[in-house]
């Protein structure tokens, strides 16, 4: 298992100097001059070229690149172009909101939609099966800001059960008072596609010619679904919610502009509308890494969920 890691780690290296050279020629190529929009609409040339100057940005493009790595492999960007803030201070003051609500929004989505779909799976076929599935497909169907809308105007405006926005420096607070609509909203919107694809991924299970013979042997049908079925299903589900980490934290964005959340998400358009590229590339280049990084994990925890799986 040992040598797989290793050899897992360094085909990430390839990887990650192409995102470096993507994202380093991406922004150079397409995110116009900063200096230029730093300086805002009343400059001259000689305040342009001072803030080029102080920016770095009248060095030749090999060093901009070589800078850029070096950044990278220190995890050190520098200051924000926008505040002067440092910017590993601003994910790490950030970062604890953001995972406020991501953490049990992942927790939740998965144990949720693997139990639901274990049901559905159960009266596959049914006229139940049926009408949860038309359901699930109305709601994968409405925009993730009616959602936004109905859930503050629902829970917050009308009934009084949460605050529509607010934060505080109490992470116990935060977690219980102000995090629970977010979550409840982000787990009610992803349920309807977990659902889904977990179903069909139990159902494609259910057909094997193991099952049958489990049933045969006069195995309940309880122990055959979490036994059997679930567990050979557990690949492909962890392969999805491998997926599913990333989009997360991209997905933190509408909720924490929405509501008020002072996380990385909201930082983070806020670096786009200041095209304050040191907060962008670091965002970029670390979402990156955990994909990557996710990626293994998942990989590493099929060994656990099903031992015939070798490291070859």
């Amino acid at each position: 298992m040992l040598a797989y890691l290793i050899r897992r780690m360094w085909q990430i290296v390839p990887t990650l100097i192409g995102v470096i050279l993507l994202v380093f020629f991406l922004f150079n190529a397409v995110g116009g001059d900063p200096a230029e929009q730093l300086a805002g609409l009343i400059s001259n040339p000689e305040q342009i070229a001072a803030i080029r100057q102080q920016l770095g940005l009248d060095l030749p493009i090999w060093r901009q690149l070589w800078i850029f790595v070096v950044q990278v492999a220190t995890f050190d960007f520098g200051n924000s172009w926008a505040t002067n803030e440092s910017v590993a201070h601003i994910f790490v003051t950030r970062l604890p909101a953001t995972l406020t609500i991501m953490v049990p929004v992942l927790i939740l989505e998965t144990v949720l939609g693997v139990l639901f779909a274990l049901a559905v799976a159960a009266v596959r076929g049914s006229l139940t099966d049926r009408l949860i599935m038309i359901l699930c497909t109305v709601a994968v169907s409405i925009s993730f800001l009616v959602y936004i809308v109905v859930f503050q105007w629902l829970f917050a405006f009308r009934l009084g059960w949460f605050p529509v926005q607010g934060w505080s420096a109490s992470p116990w607070t935060n977690l219980v008072v102000y995090a629970p609509l977010p979550v409840l909203l982000a787990v009610f919107v992803s349920l309807a596609p977990q659902l889904r694809l977990y179903r069909s991924f139990l159902l494609d299970e259910i057909g094997q010619d193991y099952v049958r013979t489990a049933r045969a042997k006069g195995v309940s049908e309880r122990l055959v679904m979490l036994k059997h079925v679930l567990r050979n299903a557990m690949i492909p589900i962890l392969t999805n919610i491998a997926i599913q980490v990333p989009s997360l934290f991209v997905g933190s964005f509408l909720l924490e502009v929405f509501f008020s959340i002072p996380g990385l998400g909201r930082e983070i358009i806020v670096a786009v509308n200041r095209s304050d590229f040191p907060v962008i590339k670091a965002a970029t280049v670390y979402l990156a890494m955990l994909t990557m990084l996710i990626n293994l994990l998942a990989d590493v925890l099929y060994k656990v969920v099903d031992p015939r799986v070798s490291f070859e």
